[in-house]
């Protein structure tokens, strides 16, 4: 149950850190934008792009207020979530296109009918969102689709995120866990990296970050920690219109945390031997390192003394080590302090 896949990728630990490129409405119900988005994040080195389906007839009334007072358009919440809306159409040609770019396509389902035509889509994987944790009917309709349960717990207590573990592992599911906080943007101080930790103790399943920070420094941080998986809300420029793009990162930024991830691969891809790394620098061991040296000038016949010797680089003559060995030694020859002493200086 440690690892999970996500189409070909595994997600787990020891795997290195699947990263998600989070569009939300940031394409503002432009079918044209949805498709650049997935064109931008991989060439930013994405691993997936996650989507958010919204049917609104299916989830929403005229009763729910805005999240944030944003546009001038949408009359009601209602009517911004029927301009989001795509056609089962539409969201396959996404799909088909994020597939064409080795991405792995993905979309928050927030409705039973949302969650029917995502299976007809053949995702691989399901991101519930924060809000859902206790929508039971969204949950059964995943867990009769199939397919890994990636839950976001950005506004649940440990017990509600227990009771939610239980209930889904005791069906079966395949789970991923994520901290975030429901914030949009999320202040840095509240980003809860020691949550990850938590999580990855309580519960036998891989461990995601869901962030709202606009940051790049709290995803680079949960990779740093081994966090299995990262998601970052995008967007192309932090002025375009939306309600999720004071929480969202630029493709520039997603960039750096791509290479980020990918140094820290590859330095845990190959472990260093201590040892056998400072054998193989032995050139700049003698480079770096000192030998013994005279203090000052010494005839010939001297008895040395500790006052008459000193430690110089290079590390190519009397072992630095071998100092305490030279007091009471007597010189066979003299010496001057700008070369080192060797061994032939020395009477046996």
């Amino acid at each position: 149950m440690n690892t999970i896949l996500l189409g070909d990728q595994p997600v787990g630990p020891g795997h290195r850190t699947f990263l998600v490129a989070e569009v939300s409405q940031s394409h503002d119900g432009s079918l044209g934008m949805a498709h650049a988005f997935i064109d931008a994040a991989a060439d930013a080195g994405a691993d997936a792009i996650k989507f958010q389906t919204h049917i609104a007839a299916a989830e929403s009334t005229l009763d729910e207020p805005f999240r944030v007072r944003f546009s001038r358009q949408d009359e009601t919440r209602f009517a911004y979530w029927r301009r989001m809306e795509f056609s089962e159409a539409q969201w396959a040609g996404l799909a088909e296109h994020a597939r064409a770019r080795n991405l792995v396509f993905l979309s928050s389902p927030f409705s039973v009918m949302a969650v029917e035509m995502l299976a007809r889509l053949g995702v691989p994987g399901w991101k519930v969102g924060s809000g859902e944790v206790k929508s039971l009917d969204l949950l059964e309709a995943m867990l009769g689709a199939g397919g890994p349960i990636l839950l976001s717990t950005g506004m649940s207590r440990w017990e509600e995120i227990d009771e939610a573990f239980a209930r889904l592992r005791a069906r079966g599911a395949q789970l991923v866990l994520f901290q975030c906080t429901s914030k949009y943007p999320t202040p840095l101080q509240e980003v809860g990296l020691n949550v990850l930790d938590e999580l990855r103790r309580r519960y036998d399943c891989p461990i995601g970050l869901s962030d709202h920070s606009a940051s790049e420094y709290p995803a680079i941080a949960a990779i740093a920690r081994g966090c299995d998986i990262v998601e970052l809300h995008v967007t192309f420029h932090p002025r375009v219109f939306g309600p999720d793009v004071p929480a969202s990162v630029t493709f520039e930024q997603f960039s750096r945390v791509r290479d980020a991830r990918d140094s820290f691969a590859l330095m845990d891809a190959h472990p260093v031997d201590k040892d056998a790394m400072a054998d193989g620098l032995s050139a700049m061991r003698n480079t770096f390192g000192k030998s013994i040296a005279p203090s000052r000038a010494l005839p010939a016949g001297t008895a040395l003394t500790a006052d008459m010797l000193t430690l110089k680089k290079p590390a190519t003559g009397i072992p630095a080590d071998q100092l305490a060995k030279l007091v009471g030694m007597k010189l066979r020859r003299d010496v001057v302090p700008g070369r080192l002493l060797n061994w032939e200086d020395l009477a046996s």
